[in-house]
């Protein structure tokens, strides 16, 4: 789920919050027989006008597979993902240096590999602009598959997921193929169909070096028969004009294909409009115009999950709703916010337990999802899709 790596990071990784009890838990209180009334110390509840979500079934994506399990990108985190309820498995997409996809969060991959540790590699480590910022270490492109196939995956965030680091090095970087077929096999073994939500990473700067994305990852979907004719298959991208590409590519040849238009935080821009010296932000796609604009190309939008509740800056307490969620459904775009993380590293303070930031938290995470869901979203990518399918599972509309 692109742009440059230091701000995709942040977004979706390391984001901490502190705020005041939420809207959410102030609800949870009422059903339980609390006094829902709020004290001068609690946020405004949020009115009940729910905006209605647009899709039948509520999605519950594993974001980068069950991640917050399994290391990230890996077939058993993936199959993690599914076995914990995931309807939808997401790969991010960075091309090797012969132009097969795979499965990483990054091209370059110190983080969540051992290639810092594999001598022969040593003399790759290097500095690369990418969307338009240094930054220094080993990177996919530099690799043919079969170089990346003797490295092994480590989890990026070990002192949040010291429970994941006993599965390091045991797992190969897989191919989209690899992810497909898997996504297959589960599908017959579990007796439901698994989805697909690819991210094009960086396609910017993939062109820039000669290996664009776009087209490996079409012939790729249209290779099996799976996500040719079986699966739902979600493209998404930060940037926009690789998506207006593929929707050109496409047509209406691929009616069980969607895509996604991924939105970073609204003060940010697309890294293909930087290039293009295009001076629209984020926040002008999520207008009621942009939105238009993105359901020609588009079949839904993928927003920073603060963009749809933000909190308040000095208090810490979620505000009412954005207009995001309401914009996108009057456009008849799906919303699929990112991410929901079970740690208490992620979650907002009142929802936190006792514990260091690497305590798992469960019943936390499930209150904030369910603020989301009352705001009328149809899906969301989390971490931990057993967490995600009990929320959805639980929720009173």
């Amino acid at each position: 789920m692109h742009l440059h790596s230091s701000s995709r990071t942040s977004s979706r990784s390391s984001r901490r919050l502190s705020s005041v009890l939420p809207f959410a838990l102030a609800c949870t209180l009422a059903m339980t027989g609390c006094d829902p009334k709020p004290t001068p110390d609690e946020p405004t509840p949020v009115p009940d006008d729910r905006t209605p979500a647009l899709a039948d079934k509520l999605l519950v994506v594993g974001h980068r597979g069950a991640s917050a399990l399994r290391p990230e990108h890996t077939l058993a985190s993936y199959r993690k993902a599914v076995e914990d309820g995931a309807d939808i498995i997401e790969p991010d997409l960075v091309s090797t240096k012969d132009g097969v996809l795979v499965a990483r969060h990054e091209n370059e991959i110190s983080g969540t590999t051992n290639v810092a540790a594999v001598e022969k590699f040593a003399s790759r480590k290097t500095t690369k602009m990418i969307d338009g910022k240094p930054l220094t270490g080993w990177f996919t492109e530099d690799f043919t598959l079969a170089e990346l196939k003797e490295l092994r995956a480590r989890e990026r965030i070990p002192a949040v997921r010291p429970g994941n680091t006993p599965y390091d090095d045991q797992f190969e970087i897989p191919t989209l193929a690899e992810v497909i077929a898997l996504a297959k096999e589960l599908s017959q073994s579990s007796g439901r169909t698994i989805h697909l939500y690819p991210e094009t990473k960086h396609p910017t700067y993939f062109q820039s070096v000669g290996l664009p994305l776009e087209d490996k990852l079409i012939e790729a979907l249209r290779a099996d028969d799976f996500t040719r004719a079986t699966a739902t298959v979600y493209i998404q991208s930060f940037e926009v004009a690789n998506l207006k590409a593929i929707r050109a590519k496409l047509g209406t040849s691929q009616p069980n294909w969607r895509l996604v238009q991924l939105m970073e935080e609204a003060s940010l821009q697309p890294y293909d409009f930087v290039v293009a010296k295009d001076a629209r932000t984020y926040a002008d796609l999520m207008t009621e115009a942009g939105m238009k604009e993105i359901a020609t190309y588009a079949n839904g939008v993928g927003p920073y999950k603060r963009s749809i509740i933000d909190v308040d800056t000095t208090t810490g307490a979620f505000l009412a709703p954005s207009s995001l969620v309401r914009n996108a459904h009057a456009a008849k775009l799906l919303v699929h916010p990112y991410t929901f993380r079970p740690e208490n590293s992620f979650l907002p303070a009142p929802l936190k337990v006792a514990g260091p930031d690497s305590t798992r938290n469960a019943e936390g995470a499930i209150k904030e999802i369910q603020a989301y869901l009352d705001a009328g979203i149809d899906g969301f990518f989390t971490d931990d899709p057993s967490v995600g399918r009990r929320a959805v599972d639980t929720y009173k509309r």
